[in-house]
């Protein structure tokens, strides 16, 4: 074993970051055994300098981040500050003076991934970010790997904890929206402000990275289609149960059938209850992964937290140094298929519409007319009326978005239509 340590500065030490460094410290045998050196926290940027961290050598605190990263004698750095600047930059700065880096910024990969990997490359360093994604479940690893000579058509999954935590609550007690939010803060499962969490923001990051790695294509967040779940009622639960469903908010992200195209999308969806996501209770995470040759698999686990994504970026941190003493470096962004990613519009799926409707003859037949005229088949119908109002209720076969938004627009001209009540998504079929 090489007794001279690897360096390793960390950028930020919230609840992520501090966990990542107690780890270091609890478990520095184990880790320079697994890696074939010691490892040496030596460096912590933040932004509070004042705070008291417990297991941490205050000489170690800096707030100049920038001058941690240039010292030249790093050799990883671990970015767990997020957002898009100054992460974006450290990084940069970080490889242009030689280190490696491990990052969980979903939302900076999102949106720069292409630009931060064309970064590593120029300067033979390694970008790892496992725990950006699903927090301890392994799985950016599994496809870039493991899944490296399969051919993966499809990765359905529930990627954020909090609006799983929202739905299920919702599902299991009959609870408003805002009932079962006010229930997750309490908790610790939503911010104080969840509106990254709860209108898909986090997801849709998330799905884009998923997309590139499994399509090899660059996929970025403008190009997934997002639709939060604020809107989704105890009724739409009613409904999901009468047809043997539940409700999820999915990230979607799928290979056209002539294989020419991609498409990667957030948004809540009925799923049967005999889908192996359905199950997924709480604030967990649950990826389905769908390929040729290993067909179908399911990575499940908690998806956030200081500790599981602590355990997701010490399982890079050790990967990356293996490399760094080999003289090598893992995987890169591999985009070669350069496939088109479609627009939500030629999404195919079902759908189930609530319509509030006049309860009088002819209604069922104007509303079919709609949908025959707009291409859309219609599965199952069901319709509820009194004193003069009805709900009617309509499950499509498998239809493109765009034909059910001429569809919707046209129903909405209806003089017996009241009103569109919902309209949701029907996946996993």
């Amino acid at each position: 074993m090489r007794t001279r340590p690897l360096k390793v500065a960390l950028l930020g030490c919230g609840v992520v970051g501090s966990e990542v460094a107690r780890i270091m410290t609890t478990h520095a045998d184990d880790l320079a055994a697994r890696i074939g050196a010691p490892v040496e926290l030596a460096g912590v940027a933040v932004r509070r300098p004042a705070k008291v961290r417990e297991g941490i050598d205050p000489a170690l605190v800096t707030t100049d981040a920038t001058a941690l990263v240039k010292r030249g004698d790093i050799d990883v750095v671990v970015e767990v500050i997020g957002g898009i600047e100054p992460a974006r930059s450290l990084i940069t700065t970080a490889f242009e003076h030689g280190a490696s880096v491990v990052s969980a910024n979903k939302a900076l990969l999102a949106q720069d991934g292409a630009a931060l990997h064309a970064a590593a490359g120029a300067h033979g360093r390694d970008l790892y970010y496992e725990a950006a994604v699903a927090g301890a479940i392994p799985l950016i690893r599994p496809l870039r790997e493991s899944l490296a000579g399969d051919k993966v058509n499809r990765v359905l999954g529930i990627v954020n904890g909090t609006t799983n935590f929202i739905l299920d609550k919702m599902d299991s007690t009959g609870a408003g929206y805002q009932e079962a939010l006010d229930e997750a803060t309490a908790l610790g499962y939503a911010e104080a402000d969840p509106t990254a969490d709860v209108e898909g923001f986090d997801a849709a990051a998330k799905a884009a990275i998923l997309a590139g790695i499994a399509f090899h294509t660059r996929v970025r967040l403008d190009d997934v289609y997002r639709e939060g779940m604020t809107e989704v009622t105890a009724a739409d639960f009613r409904s999901a149960k009468e047809m043997g469903c539940t409700i999820k908010l999915l990230a979607i992200c799928e290979r056209s059938a002539d294989g020419t195209s991609v498409t990667a999308r957030v948004h809540p969806a009925m799923i049967p209850l005999s889908h192996p996501l359905a199950s997924v209770r709480g604030a967990y995470n649950a990826v389905f992964v769908e390929s040729d040759a290993a067909g179908q698999l399911m990575f499940y686990g908690p998806g956030a937290g200081g500790s599981p994504t602590a355990s997701a970026v010490l399982g890079d941190l050790v990967a990356v140094c293996r490399n760094r003493l080999n003289g090598a470096t893992g995987p890169g962004e591999s985009a070669y298929a350069d496939l088109t990613v479609s627009p939500m519009g030629d999404v195919v799926t079902r759908y189930h519409i609530s319509l509030d409707v006049a309860d009088k003859p002819g209604v069922l037949a104007q509303v079919a007319t709609v949908f025959a005229e707009h291409g859309v088949s219609i599965d199952t119908v069901r319709q509820q009326g009194k004193d003069g109002e009805a709900s009617l209720v309509v499950v499509t076969h498998r239809a493109f978005d765009a034909s059910l938004s001429g569809t919707v627009e046209a129903l909405r001209k209806l003089d017996t239509v009241r009103g569109v009540a919902s309209i949701m998504r029907v996946e996993g079929e």
